[in-house]
């Protein structure tokens, strides 16, 4: 399925943790939301923030994953759809 440039085509939430987006030593165990966002070329990334942030936040100001584990546990893929991620 093709998606408009810009567009956040997937979301969720996950902990602060090795099980699930790990992203930083600090609040561990803090639920954390993603947002997957085509890009404006033939590419696509996942930024993330703190659950307390909304999703135009995160989005525009948030940190992007950039772990092959942790990409795939937000947005599940082969690797043609994985080659195109854009760190």
């Amino acid at each position: 399925m093709k998606f408009p440039a810009g567009e956040v085509f997937a979301r969720g939430e996950l902990s602060n943790s090795p099980e699930g987006l790990y992203m930083t030593d600090y609040c561990p165990g803090r639920i954390l939301k993603w947002f997957a966002k085509k890009g404006h070329a033939d590419d696509w990334c996942i930024y993330w923030g703190w659950g307390c942030y909304s999703e135009w936040w995160i989005v525009n100001h948030g940190d992007k994953v950039t772990i092959k584990i942790h990409i795939m546990r937000c947005v599940p893929c082969d690797d043609t759809v994985f080659m195109k991620y854009r760190y």
